[in-house]
């Protein structure tokens, strides 16, 4: 890791809903991404498996059918982790686990570049539905429902799955992806900030909706997803308070970040490396005034990058 100079304050990426990722077991590595598996997904395969066993006259057409389903799934993060790629941003892992997938994306902190990499997710389950249409289209005129039952609902079954996760996933309830679609418009007349901070009131609302909706239903898995969403909406809501605070600390406009141009806050908020004092490395030249130590690159605030601070002269910036 480069000798960089971190801020102490609570400064906030963009991050998707987060599962532990203790537990979890590697499965392969394509295009630079690392795919993991959490062991629980088994656990939840088996009971999943064994409610689809009934309809099917072979219980391998329910396995594959789940399968198939996290196969869409992982389809779907995959187009998060493109998307962020293609705007400059970090992606490099991809969770999945009982409830869906996670794709670690950690795009440049501009509206523009966090919208795309979260709409290309729902755009992959758009991008399916007329190779099921056609799919639809051969059931008929084949008459699978009679000469091959199975096959004919299990195409069926993936078609619904894919409608459903496209539906369930553009629900304006942060973070699911419309959550954060609504996050990344609010962000262009708001702010970085104030927009999370809609999002995730938004997003109190919504889960608490799923809340009353598991009770009515009697539904576990409703009951979870609800759990996970008010937890990370909380977490979200306490980031959203630290961003507004670092929001309104005085600024040095003599600089300004080379990647997302907002000025540096004045004051002793980054922590050396070495000795882990705070100081002001706009102050200091970037050397600790308490060890002396120099540090190669200054993390920025507001949106994470790190580059020397010579980089950070506004006339270069605006240059």
């Amino acid at each position: 890791m480069r000798d960089g100079l971190r801020f102490a304050g609570r400064a906030v990426a963009l991050t998707r809903m987060t599962p532990v990722k203790q537990g979890s077991i590697r499965l392969f590595r394509l295009w630079g991404i690392e795919v993991f598996l959490h062991w629980s997904w088994f656990l939840v395969a088996v009971y999943s498996i064994s409610t689809r066993v009934g309809k099917y006259q072979s219980p391998l057409w329910g396995a594959l059918e789940y399968v198939t389903l996290f196969g869409i799934v992982l389809m779907h993060e995959f187009g998060h982790v493109t998307a962020c790629r293609r705007v400059g941003g970090r992606a490099d892992e991809i969770v999945l686990w009982p409830l869906g997938g996670v794709a670690y994306v950690a795009p440049p902190a501009r509206p523009g570049a966090t919208l795309w990499s979260i709409a290309a997710g729902p755009l992959v389950n758009v991008a399916l539905i007329p190779v099921l249409i056609g799919l639809g289209y051969l059931d008929r005129a084949g008459e699978w429902r009679t000469q091959w039952p199975d096959l004919h609902a299990y195409f069926r079954a993936v078609a619904f799955m894919n409608f459903g996760l496209l539906i369930f996933n553009l629900l304006p309830v942060y973070p699911l992806d419309g959550g954060q679609i609504l996050r990344a418009l609010l962000w262009y007349p708001f702010g970085k900030a104030r927009s999370l901070m809609i999002a995730t009131v938004a997003g109190f609302l919504g889960g608490a909706g799923l809340v009353g909706l598991a009770v009515w239903d009697e539904s576990l898995w409703i009951g979870i997803m609800a759990f996970f969403l008010l937890s990370y909406c909380w977490r979200s809501f306490q980031q959203a308070r630290a961003l507004l605070k670092v929001e309104r600390l005085p600024r040095r406009p003599e600089f300004a970040c080379p990647d997302c141009h907002s000025s540096p806050p004045q004051g002793n908020y980054w922590r050396c490396r070495q000795c882990g004092q705070g100081f002001d490395p706009f102050a200091t030249g970037a050397a600790c005034p308490h060890c002396g130590a120099a540090h190669e690159v200054t993390f920025c605030p507001d949106c994470g990058g790190a580059r020397a601070l010579r980089a950070w002269d506004r006339s270069i910036v605006d240059a």
